[in-house]
């Protein structure tokens, strides 16, 4: 959709923090993190909801594959997951490292852009 800033993304039109990447999905750090290593899961192919992807299960295996990388790079307490879907009308997963706090979403975090760049690579080295 040529209006969807995640579409824009997948066509190399806008610039992203790139943790994951395979032919079906991609993996990306969210411009507004509300924690150290929030990543966005995205289809390629445009679907509102995470729910209308046709391949359900594994959106969500893939979904793992990136857990796992931020597991190994970021070593968080646990990490969470939210589907929530209404600031961006394309299918989005919410990865959300934690580090010992727990809010369900806490408020925006301030990170350079240095600092993003370093996260990202941390967490697109150990998917490989």
């Amino acid at each position: 959709m040529e209006n969807c800033i995640f579409c824009q993304i997948v066509a190399g039109k806008s610039p992203c923090y790139k943790v994951y990447e395979d032919n079906l999905f991609l993996g990306f750090l969210d411009i507004y993190p509300h924690v150290v290593g929030h990543t966005l899961l995205i289809p390629k192919k445009h679907y509102h909801w995470v729910y209308d992807y046709p391949e359900f299960g594994r959106y969500w295996e893939t979904a793992l594959v990136v857990t796992r990388a931020i597991q190994k790079s970021l070593n968080p307490s646990f990490i969470t997951y939210l589907t929530i879907g209404v600031d961006v009308a394309h299918a989005h997963i919410h990865i959300l490292p934690r580090f010992g706090e727990f809010e369900v979403y806490p408020a925006v975090k301030n990170i350079s852009k240095e600092k993003m760049e370093e996260i990202a690579k941390k967490i697109y080295e150990e998917v490989r």
